[in-house]
């Protein structure tokens, strides 16, 4: 497979903010309120599919995490702090000029750099993540085929994305861009994926989705895992048995 996935619209939109990637004041403040309880569900699925104690400081030690569309590593620095040697890719190339200078601030070693999957290799990764990226892709069956192409033997997808219901258009697309939550243009609702399309798009590339929670609005956190899907969802994918 060699498939081009990347959107140039989307790219020029998001490399736009690399500046702020790092703000959590600024453009991407929302990310920033998120990063926390993707973590948390991340954290979850590798304990319980590699049987890490949860007081392991470094449960991703010895292996390879790929995150796709990583921005300017938000994600990726604490996958690299769990022990990971991890690769960041992303369509935008200031997101990765912005990702390389504050990880090598951090003293963290990862592995950034911006284009298509297709020139990474295949089936190394034994934890791949793409947060809030299906939507902004070109072709998402191409993207997801592209993703578990990466994915070694034994190891676990994780992805993140808007659902597509009245809810969200309403406030993820227009109340969150009227009110400057989110820059304007970041979300086209026509693009969002309901977890029944998402899941066969998994299935198609022979992944199983096995594991699936509502990512919703928290008054006391921002945000919380659980309870409804119908702004957002957090998905855990393997290879087909």
């Amino acid at each position: 497979m060699n498939a081009a996935t990347i959107n140039p619209h989307e790219a020029a939109h998001f490399g736009a903010l690399a500046a702020e990637w790092w703000d959590p004041h600024g453009s991407s403040a929302m990310l920033h309120k998120l990063n926390p309880v993707r973590l948390a569900y991340i954290r979850e699925q590798i304990d319980a599919h590699w049987h890490v104690d949860a007081r392991e400081r470094q449960p991703l030690a010895g292996k390879r995490a790929l995150d796709v569309g990583c921005g300017a590593g938000l994600l990726a620095e604490p996958l690299a702090r769990m022990g990971a040697a991890v690769t960041g890719v992303d369509a935008a190339p200031e997101n990765i000029a912005v990702a390389k200078d504050h990880a090598a601030g951090q003293g963290l070693a990862i592995s950034y750099f911006s284009g298509e999957l297709a020139a990474l290799p295949a089936g190394q990764f034994d934890l791949v993540t793409s947060m809030e990226v299906v939507e902004h892709v070109a072709d998402p069956e191409a993207f997801i085929g592209e993703l578990a192409a990466r994915l070694a033997p034994g190891g676990l997808m994780i992805l993140s994305t808007p659902n597509r219901t009245i809810a969200s258009k309403l406030l993820l697309v227009e109340a969150a861009e009227r009110i400057g939550a989110v820059p304007r243009g970041t979300h086209d609702w026509d693009h969002f994926l309901k977890p029944e399309e998402l899941t066969k798009l998994i299935a198609d590339a022979g992944l199983e989705a096995f594991d699936r929670t509502g990512l919703s609005p928290s008054a006391a956190k921002g945000f919380k895992l659980g309870g409804s899907e119908a702004l957002n969802y957090l998905l855990a994918a393997r290879h087909a048995e």
